[in-house]
């Protein structure tokens, strides 16, 4: 940090904290004082920044991280809710993220003032809007902090599981249609050869030498899914008749958690908003946030329609495995496994940015045990990490229930249940508006949270134990 407390401007990292320090001296640094009540105190042009992003650059950091691996399961999480109600419950969903989004960003603007800081990662505010609320929160101000840090371990750990799952899935597939005698061939076995390659991806420790990595993920991701696109409006019939238009409510949980581990980007929000010089254009109507996010829903509504019309009931868990069915011409066998082998690269190149979240957060966790040999300690634990989360795709190498846990069970801790109750707290003070209506509106907030985090699990737990019965 530099002497303003500014984080880096870093993507992935800079919604870390960059130091750990006790609770004593932690109370201290965010003292609520005169000048931050009166309103003296103007964090944004506090801000030091050597590189600050326009809102431009912004729009299009928020695009790269909720386009992600998720879309590829739209149209299974369609054939949850039907065709129509996808339609909706995606809007739905999308309102909910972005507005707790909004609300994150618009208390950490208010903690700014009140803390005289310029800037705050995700775990700060939670941690902040503690210190500076209610007296009773105060002695748990610390432990929300650990709570929202380990929120986003658990469920970057979970999402990197599922990419080397997906990983897997995509080259079996390519190899059982090209290699003879390999038909019985398991996808655990393709997850453990992957370990090799996984963690020499971890290994890179600057972020500067991921950058044309991510440039890489972007171009093969975007070759992926134009083909896909192509062999669902090109290549067969998008027949109505075939589909369900609203499924049973029992079926809503899995289409919310897959949704909302797919559309979900509260990890990167903070980090954005701490890289831009004017960070009051993220928020508005015609702000930043509202803007890519209205074009983020637009893609998934999209891809979730048509995969669904197309291939109906039959869809699976990522859509990429529906292409090149048997009886299809040649030219587009081969289009199939263009797609399979574009995703593979894509999210393995995808692999060491999301990881390096759970790295960031482990070592600042343990670094002070290893002062003698911090570099050997450092690759050690960045090897014993990675093989843990393969073993955990090993254990559970189910994409579609494994996305539903992590949707279910952290995207709605980290992304809806934290943002509502940061902003009860940080306006304790401030009031909630006629008739309270702040208070009524976080209550629906965590009604669907729980609604997704309860019944969202079950349902996945429910799907990982029958596939692997």
């Amino acid at each position: 940090m530099d002497s303003n407390g500014v984080p880096p401007a870093q993507e992935m990292e800079t919604f870390l904290p960059q130091h750990e320090k006790g609770k004593e001296v932690e109370e201290k640094k965010y003292t609520l004082t005169k000048d931050a009540e009166s309103g003296e105190y103007d964090p944004f042009e506090d801000r030091q920044l050597e590189n600050p992003t326009s809102p431009t650059d912004t729009l299009a950091h928020l695009l790269k991280a909720s386009l992600g691996t998720g879309i590829l399961a739209m149209p299974k999480a369609f054939s949850a809710s039907g065709l129509i109600a996808g339609i909706f419950f995606t809007i739905l969903v999308a309102v909910v993220c972005t507005h707790c989004a909004y609300v994150l960003i618009k208390c950490a603007h208010v903690l700014y003032k009140k803390t005289k800081k310029p800037a705050m990662s995700f775990p700060e505010v939670a941690e902040a809007s503690l210190l500076n609320g209610p007296e009773w929160g105060k002695r748990w101000a610390y432990s929300f902090r650990i709570f929202i840090l380990t929120s986003l371990f658990l469920t970057y750990f979970g999402t990197c599981s599922v990419y080397s799952v997906i990983i897997a899935k995509n080259i079996l597939q390519v190899v059982q249609l090209y290699i003879k005698g390999t038909e019985d061939l398991s996808i655990r076995i393709i997850i453990v050869l992957l370990l090799i390659p996984l963690i020499f991806m971890v290994w890179i420790k600057n972020l500067k030498y991921l950058a044309p990595v991510s440039m890489i993920a972007n171009l093969f991701m975007g070759l992926g899914l134009g083909i896909t696109v192509y062999f669902l409006v090109g290549t067969g019939e998008l027949n109505i008749g075939k589909v369900a238009l609203i499924k049973s409510p029992v079926k809503w949980p899995e289409f919310f958690s897959l949704t909302i581990f797919a559309m979900e980007a509260i990890g990167v929000v903070m980090p954005l908003e701490n890289s831009m010089k004017t960070p009051k254009a993220l928020l508005g109507y015609c702000g930043v946030l509202n803007k890519g996010m209205s074009g983020v829903t637009v893609v998934y509504i999209l891809l979730g329609f048509l995969g669904y019309l197309r291939y109906g009931e039959d869809v699976m868990d990522t859509i990429s495995s529906n292409l090149g069915q048997p009886g299809d011409p040649q030219v587009y066998i081969i289009l199939a496994q263009v797609v399979k082998v574009s995703i593979a690269i894509a999210v393995y190149c995808t692999f060491g940015l999301q990881f390096f979240v759970c790295i960031e957060i482990m070592w600042n966790a343990i670094k002070d045990k290893f002062t003698k040999r911090p570099d050997f300690a450092d690759y050690v634990m960045r090897t014993i990490m990675v093989t843990l989360c393969v073993s955990l795709a090993v254990a559970v190498p189910s994409i579609g229930p494994l996305m539903s846990v992590i949707g279910a069970l952290c995207f709605s801790l980290l992304g809806l249940i934290a943002p509502a109750f940061i902003e009860v707290v940080t306006y304790w003070d401030i009031g909630y508006g006629p008739y309270k209506y702040l208070i009524w509106k976080n209550v629906f907030v965590l009604i669907f949270g729980l609604f997704a985090l309860i019944f969202g699990t079950k349902l996945a737990i429910i799907g990982i134990i029958n596939d692997s019965a």
